[in-house]
């Protein structure tokens, strides 16, 4: 928790919130979209890599968004518990390797080419520099940053 939240709690409201994941929730789905792109039409993808692609991209972007979402603030500025980053950091980093390991073939996994894994860095990236500032936009359309 931010510790402006900490001495000062505040109750969330339910309609808020469905309004914050009515705006957050569908760059998700865009951004689902511009992986199959990115997969599908730049790297003509095999079930396989299509697969590990995706499965990195979301795992990455649904794991670290929690950063960007967790305060009103700047993610850069609200400093996440060492737990939570150490468990975040470890999770998208074991996704990322799987399919490196002996586990990713039985996962239905293959390595990732090194210039895909790197659309992915990007495609992450801009993920999360959007859902920032949608969720900036959203917080000052409601009084609150």
């Amino acid at each position: 928790m931010d510790p402006e939240l900490l001495r000062h709690p505040r109750r969330w409201r339910v309609d808020f919130i469905r309004q914050f994941m009515v705006v957050i929730g569908p760059i998700s789905s865009v951004y689902d979209f511009f992986t199959f792109g990115v997969l599908l039409g730049l790297f003509h993808a095999n079930e396989r890599l299509f697969h590990t692609g995706w499965f990195v991209e979301s795992l990455a972007t649904q794991t670290l968004v929690v950063f960007v979402i967790r305060t009103s603030a700047n993610p850069f500025r609200s400093q996440p518990s060492r737990t939570m980053l150490i468990s975040v950091a470890a999770i998208v980093l074991i996704g990322a390797l799987s399919p490196y390991t002996p586990l990713g073939p039985w996962l239905g996994f293959r390595p990732l080419p090194a210039l895909l894994l790197g659309a992915l860095v990007v495609l992450t990236v801009t993920y999360l520099v959007l859902v920032q500032a949608v969720k900036t936009w959203f917080y000052r359309r409601h009084g609150l940053g």
